[in-house]
């Protein structure tokens, strides 16, 4: 009898180890409970707990596993990460504007250091000819040199206000433009790089427009985690408040073409000094702490560019 018995409880040591089960109560909490039973069947797969005798007993939470390693929602891993419902529309879409389909191109330019002054000159005869001229359905928004940051670097924004259609549109019939044409080549000889980026407008920002000068601009630039675009823009949608106090806030903008989760925000100060009164300000306002505690661990890399316009700029 006793054998026959020793070799039951053999046969289904061996099945629980083949289904590496693991099961556990882990948190039984309220007042009079007497005792639980934990029962197991079904090679370890079903897990039932029974409380007798108890007044406010209240069981928790039930773990049970097949194989507790491979399981990538396990118990101990969701304490460590966080659960995002999935989305069902690019962030592209939940961010910018919807009144307006306006598409946003920024260039920068490295110009050779003993160049500028000549690229300067060129852009200043070119350029407005392009924002002027009703056959180019495009805007000027800025123009720069840059002061601060990265050396010897023109910088500028222009505006699409039909979008992706109106981009191709002035592209082609700049290619068609000799003018233009000739001033690519001249332009291209005084560059060391170049590159650009499509932006989109994040629809809780200014829209940038003209504005009297002298100022002095800075655009601040960041590098974002892949998918964390939305949750910046949560709490940037926010923070913008504290932010507008001394009308500084010019334009926001995220990438879709070029360096993607790229964000960049141009601001405008009187000068140097009241760039640092304003910011130093912000954290006077209860709230301002907030946004940086919860943005600043989505950022990769970012850097400031402080800006100098040119004079053909809409923005002075």
């Amino acid at each position: 009898m006793l054998a026959a018995h020793a070799h039951v409880i053999r046969r289904r040591g061996e099945c629980h180890l083949q289904s590496k089960m693991a099961a556990r109560v882990l948190i039984n909490t309220g007042a009079g409970v007497s005792r639980a039973i934990v029962r197991v069947q079904g090679e370890g797969r079903l897990l039932a707990t029974t409380v007798a005798n108890t007044s406010t007993a209240t069981i928790t939470r039930a773990l049970s596993a097949t194989s507790y390693n491979n399981r990538e929602d396990s118990w101990f891993k969701s304490l460590f990460v966080r659960k995002v419902d999935p989305r069902k529309d690019a962030h592209s879409n939940l961010l910018a504007k919807k009144e307006t389909s306006s598409l946003y191109k920024i260039q920068f330019h490295n110009v050779k250091p003993e160049c500028l002054e000549t690229y300067n000159k060129l852009c200043v005869e070119v350029l407005p000819k392009v924002h002027t001229d009703q056959n180019y359905p495009c805007e000027l928004v800025g123009t720069w040199n840059t002061w601060y940051g990265e050396q010897d670097q023109a910088v500028h924004l222009w505006k699409y206000s039909g979008g992706y259609p109106t981009l191709t549109e002035v592209m082609s019939k700049l290619r068609q433009n000799k003018e233009f044409m000739e001033f690519r080549k001249e332009r291209g000889k005084m560059l060391l790089s170049r590159k650009n980026q499509l932006l989109l407008e994040f629809s809780f920002w200014n829209e940038p427009v003209p504005r009297s000068g002298p100022n002095i601009y800075e655009l601040r630039s960041y590098q974002l985690r892949p998918g964390t675009m939305i949750e910046w823009g949560n709490n940037w949608a926010r923070a913008i408040r504290y932010r507008q106090e001394n009308n500084e806030a010019v334009g926001g903008f995220f990438s879709q073409i070029g360096e993607l989760y790229m964000v960049h925000h141009l601001w405008a100060y009187k000068d140097l000094q009241s760039r640092d009164e304003t910011r130093n300000s912000a954290w006077q306002k209860p709230g301002w702490d907030e946004c940086v505690y919860y943005t600043v661990p989505l950022i990769q890399r970012m850097d400031s560019r402080i800006m100098i316009p040119l004079k053909i700029s809409p923005l002075q």
